[in-house]
């Protein structure tokens, strides 16, 4: 086998040509080195210290030869082999060398060079001249006859900042620990001193090792790069991490003490048993406003043919909410209209809606005429209807077949007004005549009818909580289904799931505690607001059941009241658990 075949074979034949490096040798910044190398000695010493060097110094036809490796490690000048260009390489402050072992050639800054006149291989090891190489990083050398040893200094200059550029620096990394070590789930608080010499300005941080907390002891590397505006990139900065085996806080209290809301917490059964499943209901006294009555039109919650979905008569307050999906193989148009029965003039005023334009995803039309409605923008739009008349309330665009429809409304009206909720051919005006030919679709499944409950407000104690605790929304028993009337069948029906419903949550002084969301009767995406902030739960996706928990809000224990607002989302399951779970005060 051929020199060249040796050194290309393996990453093995690479050591072995470099020969061992000094690893038991770190050099400092700005620190000044002392190298005594001993002609055919097996052991060097630095700055006092002896250590093995292989392969040790010789000379060859009267010239002294040094290894390459070792005085690269231990005077921090970059000594490697790379594979794509199958050259070691070895790199100064604005100086790169090559040695292209296989041609027997050297470059420097790409200028080629006899390979004799600088380097040699003895025993298959990488030797260089020790009066080029000195030359070369700017060390002191000399040579004493009597004891055949080779004496260098060498101060380590700082890195290298310029990139070959003598007006444009780079910047450099730099941090530390506000405190020598840290305990089990205590935060870290990191202390950034990294700068740019230019003062062109840090633009970004690559962090490595870097974590929050840690939950297990011992010393973790954090390293740190930093890029200023121009591109250039600091070296590594690493610092060494220490955490005792002392415990402050566990992974999931952690969580709840410090992650902001919104944040998404992973659980598996171990999490749910011992944490969440089978905590106690918190108790509450349930008002319902009465005042609004709830129409509720989502069966055939999918269309399959043209016709009335349903329709009831309002004289006063009501909502008016749809939840349909077009499984026709045509598209159609979801319309509702308003009908005057009186004989007179009736003025329909809108005071809130929440509305979403056909789509095909049914989580999203949900979620977002949620938060359409939660908004509670101040809205007042009159709509006149003449004595007998029929107007177009709502048209919906064009409603392709797989795409879904979620509205609300809330009505009020100075006479009797029947709405209808239709879906129907596609033409420019609807009016009583168009829609008179389409007769009222059959139940089938899902929630049809109107109920007398559109709000309800729990008020609980949160004051004083000391254990967590749950509120099931949606379960039909902790929080019963509205009954109702459902006008087309003439019989009495349950609102499952409440959908269109307002919930509130009202509790004076609560304590310090986490909010938390578990979903557990399937896919959830919905709009939680928080003392007038609202809380998409998730931000971006869903929530599985029993797969996550997401952290909706906290409270300091300092808030007069707590108020969360809530309405079943379209498209989601249930039930879902509200939890209520105390957290200490975390002391430093």
């Amino acid at each position: 086998m051929t020199l060249w075949r040796k050194w290309g074979a393996a990453a093995g034949a690479a050591l072995i040509l470099l020969g061992a490096g000094g690893s038991q040798t770190k050099a400092v910044s700005t620190t000044t080195m002392q190298i005594t190398l001993g002609l055919d000695q097996p052991e060097a010493v630095v700055n006092g210290a002896a250590v093995p060097v292989d392969p040790p110094a010789v000379i060859l036809e009267d010239k002294t030869f040094v290894p390459a490796k070792f005085l690269g490690d231990t005077m921090g000048v970059k000594v490697e082999w790379n594979a794509k260009t199958g050259r070691v390489e070895m790199d100064v402050p604005k100086v790169k060398v090559e040695f292209d072992l296989a041609r027997k050639l050297v470059f420097v800054n790409g200028v080629q060079s006899p390979f004799e006149q600088v380097a040699a291989l003895v025993n298959e090891r990488l030797m260089v001249k020790l009066s080029w190489f000195g030359d070369l990083v700017g060390a002191k050398y000399s040579y004493d006859h009597t004891t055949r040893s080779i004496g260098i200094v060498y101060v380590k200059k700082p890195d290298d900042l310029y990139n070959g550029e003598l007006d444009n620096s780079r910047p450099v990394a730099k941090f530390t620990f506000a405190k020598p070590s840290y305990r089990l789930g205590e935060p870290v608080k990191y202390v950034d001193l990294s700068y740019d010499p230019d003062a062109e300005g840090i633009v970004s941080y690559e962090w490595t090792g870097k974590q929050e907390a840690f939950f297990t002891p011992g010393t973790y590397p954090i390293s740190l790069k930093v890029k200023d505006s121009k591109g250039h990139v600091s070296a590594t900065y690493t610092r060494q991490l220490i955490i005792e085996p002392t415990p402050y806080l566990d992974e999931l209290s952690y969580k709840l003490q410090f992650w902001p809301a919104g944040s998404r917490i992973k659980t598996d059964w171990g999490m749910i048993y011992s944490h969440f499943y089978g905590l106690p209901a918190l108790p509450a006294r349930v008002a319902e406003d009465r005042s609004r009555p709830l129409i509720v039109s989502d069966s055939p919650e999918s269309i399959k043919e043209k016709g009335i979905l349903y329709q009831e008569k309002v004289h006063g307050k009501a909502r008016l909410y749809a939840d349909h999906v077009n499984e026709m193989a045509e598209k159609v148009q979801f319309v509702i209209m308003a009908k005057n029965t009186s004989g007179r003039p009736v003025k329909v005023t809108t005071t809130n809606k929440g509305e979403v334009f056909p789509s095909s995803y049914a989580n999203l039309i949900g979620h977002e005429a949620s938060v359409d409605f939660m908004l509670h923008d101040p809205i007042r739009e009159e709509l006149v209807i003449p004595a007998g008349q029929s107007y177009v309330y709502v048209l919906m665009p064009d409603f392709y077949p797989g795409q879904g429809v979620n509205v609300f409304y809330d009505v009020e009206t100075d006479g009797e007004v029947e709405f209808q909720f239709i879906a129907m051919d596609n033409i420019a005006s609807p009016n009583a005549y168009s829609v008179s030919i389409y007769r009222p679709l059959d139940y089938v499944a899902n929630v049809r009818g109107t109920f007398p409950v559109s709000e309800k407000t729990w008020n609980v104690n949160l004051n004083g909580l000391a254990k967590p605790a749950r509120l099931t929304i949606g379960d039909g028993k902790e929080d019963p289904f509205d009954k109702g009337y459902d006008n087309q069948r003439k019989q009495e029906v349950y609102n499952e799931g409440n959908y269109g419903m307002i919930y509130k949550i009202h509790a004076e002084r609560p304590g310090r505690m986490a909010v938390l969301l578990l979903p557990r009767g399937g896919p959830f995406k919905g709009p939680f607001k928080v003392n007038g902030e609202f809380t998409m739960a998730p931000t971006s996706g869903v929530l599985g059941a029993f797969e996550q928990v997401q952290l909706l809000a906290r409270t300091t224990g300092e808030e007069e009241t707590f108020e969360m607002e809530f309405t079943p989302p379209a498209g989601s399951a249930f039930p879902v658990d509200l939890i209520f779970y105390p957290l200490d005060e975390v002391k430093p």
